[in-house]
């Protein structure tokens, strides 16, 4: 069975934004690194068969970011272009499901650009899990996070607009999902004292 490792990064990020936020929220900086690469670099660490990006609001594949090389920031991932990001986060989901699709894959991982407490074994936990029931959750501390494992059984389950991705179904059907404890956190960085916070 191949997996997909899917990382959501086509939001507009308005509330970093209001919050005083000059630059697009997946390229602000925590511990030297934008937040987009931490998350890249998770998915990239679990040994997935591939990871893709899901950009939108921001075309991350032409933004220039100075010093940082935006070449080592996404190295190893194909960049998918969500034309339909104002709908959603679902919309962003879909699309990685498309790719899943024409790739032959089984089940998809997806976690967040902006979450940089997410780490590589949480991927790598959650990627592990077993086949049934079809969804696995990572939990932090008994609370659900992400990232989360998607089987193929439930793609046409998932919402196509809104912001929501898997969550919705996971609490309508609950007999569908496992919770996998990891460590790490799964808090967004949502406004600038978030990302004061992480830094």
């Amino acid at each position: 069975m191949t997996v997909l490792g899917v990382v959501l990064a086509a939001g507009v990020g308005e509330r970093f934004r209001a919050s005083g936020g000059v630059v697009p929220k997946q390229l602000a900086v925590v511990s030297g690194r934008p937040l987009v690469q931490h998350a890249v670099s998770a998915a990239l660490g679990a040994g997935l068969d591939e990871v893709v990006l899901v950009a939108g609001a921001v075309d991350l594949g032409a933004v220039d970011l100075g010093a940082v090389d935006l070449g080592a920031v996404v190295q190893g991932v194909d960049i998918l272009a969500n034309p339909s990001w104002a709908d959603g986060m679902a919309t962003s989901l879909q699309v990685g499901l498309r790719h899943a699709v024409a790739g032959g894959h089984a089940a998809v991982v997806v976690g967040l650009a902006d979450q940089p407490g997410v780490t590589a074994e949480a991927w790598t936990a959650v990627a592990a899990a077993p086949d049934e029931p079809p969804i696995a959750v990572a939990t932090y501390a008994g609370r659900r996070g992400n990232p989360v494992r998607l089987a193929a059984a439930v793609w046409p389950l998932l919402p196509t607009t809104g912001d929501e991705g898997a969550r919705m179904l996971m609490r309508e059907r609950p007999d569908l999902v496992r919770e996998v404890p990891c460590t790490g956190e799964s808090w967004d960085v949502d406004t600038l004292e978030d990302l004061d916070r992480w830094s």
